[in-house]
């Protein structure tokens, strides 16, 4: 049972940006419809742009009406919402009057969350700001900081980072959000293979042969090309998504359920990463780019004929690494990592590939270590599917690969938070479990620099090319995988 969540405000820095339009207004939106706010909260968003109250609310209204389904309520969550113009660089601490002159006449207690939805570079200001004005002298409150990816592109800038809002806030009152880690199945990794023992004896390298772990989209970078350039797939999505989820599918058995234990295992599996040589990175990782093609019958541009990308970029679109846990549960067993952008289609997910029997007795046994597989689907339909191998009915014993197939919509058939909604909710309540923590942050960067590295030696040597809307650079020659495949439907028995 969730705890009851203490009376607060949540300050948005960003909050004319995307971000807060597109994710967190909504997702604060859904929580205030299912009555999971505290009975005392407020939403303060601050920004350059110049907003009244009156004229955010405005604003808001319009944008909610496009991403939320209950539109009749919007008018009931408005009046939570405020705005203060803020320049973190200015000479005025208007700001902090704003909040104390909310906190009293709103009777709200000294508990405060900072969600920085701004670009990196306004860490500095914005944390400096706050180490100097009245908001952060408190004897009796708390205060918490979400901070948003990317957090760094390389472990030497993640740490001055970290330097920055660490001069304001402890380890403990930093949550740094993945909203990777807020979705249901994600999380049922950890129910799925503590509270079966049937998976649980069945999760190491005795019976696992290889494991994928997938972030495949058919969108491009949707107008991001000045941020993007320089970034790639691998620091946008690999170095904090798909290596959180990494950490849940691999990590060892916490002793307890709460958030430090949690942590602890996900710190351990990240460092237990071997690191990689130049050798192993140009035998290892595979990098690409999407040129023009179709994606969903429309003609799409290449990468490089996006707005601001240089004719010439060397930014990967796609990557595939393929990559080893150096531990005992793990010991020489293959995992891969494999997200792009422009793909033939939309979907994330974790493959488990059990060892084949070692002797095939029948007709049609699938070939390799392909035949029992767990699919953890993440995105877009949570769920998990089970592959093996039956008898196909009639005379014989010839064998069809079958699947078991689960959707968490079946568990709660009216609502199913979203990622957002969950994280801003643990934040609230002061739970850090599903947040990134330094030590495994800084573990990350030191097994991806080396291959930025050497990317930055070799530019543009080996990247690949594919056109948008295929499946991606052709990886049959060089690894034997299944995420790149698209989704194949279930075979129908005919009688």
């Amino acid at each position: 049972m969730m705890k009851k969540i203490e009376n607060q405000i949540l300050i948005i820095f960003g909050a004319s940006g995307d971000l807060t339009k597109r994710m967190l207004l909504p997702s604060l939106f859904e929580l205030f419809v299912r009555g999971l706010l505290p009975e005392r909260f407020l939403i303060l968003g601050t920004a350059r742009s110049s907003f009244t109250d009156k004229s955010f609310r405005a604003h808001i209204k319009e944008k909610l009406r496009e991403f939320v389904k209950e539109k009749e309520k919007i008018d009931d969550f408005l009046p939570l919402l405020f705005y203060q113009v803020f320049d973190p660089e200015g000479n005025t601490d208007e700001l902090s009057e704003r909040v104390m002159q909310l906190r009293q006449q709103y009777d709200i207690p000294d508990h405060t969350i900072y969600y920085l939805a701004t670009p990196p570079s306004s860490y500095d200001s914005i944390t400096r700001y706050l180490r100097e004005s009245r908001l952060m002298r408190s004897k009796n409150g708390w205060r918490r900081i979400v901070v948003e990816k990317p957090f760094g592109i390389s472990l030497p800038s993640a740490r001055e980072l970290n330097r920055c809002v660490n001069s304001v806030f402890s380890e403990n009152e930093i949550y740094r959000i993945d909203h990777f880690l807020g979705k249901e199945t994600v999380q049922n990794i950890l129910v799925l293979r503590f509270a079966n023992e049937t998976f649980e004896a069945l999760w190491n390298r005795n019976y696992i042969d290889h494991v994928e772990i997938s972030a495949l989209e058919t969108i491009g970078i949707e107008g991001r090309g000045k941020s993007y350039e320089g970034v790639g797939a691998l620091r946008d999505m690999i170095q904090n998504h798909l290596m959180q989820l990494l950490a849940f599918v691999a990590m060892e058995p916490p002793a307890t359920i709460d958030a430090e234990a949690i942590r602890d295992e996900t710190e351990k599996v990240i460092r237990a990463l071997r690191p990689m040589t130049d050798n192993e990175v140009a035998e290892n990782v595979v990098r690409a780019q999407y040129t023009a093609g179709t994606v969903r019958g429309e003609a799409v541009a290449g990468y490089r004929e996006e707005k601001n990308v240089a004719v010439d970029s060397g930014t990967e679109t796609f990557v595939g690494i393929k990559f080893f846990i150096d531990n005992r549960r793990w010991s020489d067993v293959p995992f891969y990592f494999f997200t792009g952008k422009r793909l033939k289609e939309k979907k994330s997910e974790v493959i488990i590939h059990f060892k084949s029997a070692p002797h095939k007795l029948f007709k049609g046994e699938c070939p390799g270590n392909s035949c029992n597989q767990l699919v953890l689907r993440i995105n877009p339909d949570e769920g998990i599917r089970m592959k093996f191998g039956l008898k196909i009915p009639g005379a014989g014993f010839e064998v069809e690969q079958v699947a078991m197939d689960f959707s968490y919509a079946s568990l709660c058939k009216e609502y199913i938070p979203g990622a957002y909604e969950r994280l801003l909710l643990d934040a609230m309540s002061g739970d850090s479990m599903l947040y990134t923590r330094n030590d495994a942050l800084e573990a990350s960067w030191r097994f991806i620099d080396p291959i930025v590295n050497y990317w930055e030696k070799h530019r543009n040597e080996d990247m690949l090319y594919y056109a948008a809307g295929e499946n991606g650079p052709d990886l049959g020659e060089k690894w034997n995988v299944s995420s790149l495949e698209p989704t194949v439907n279930q075979k129908k028995c005919t009688r």
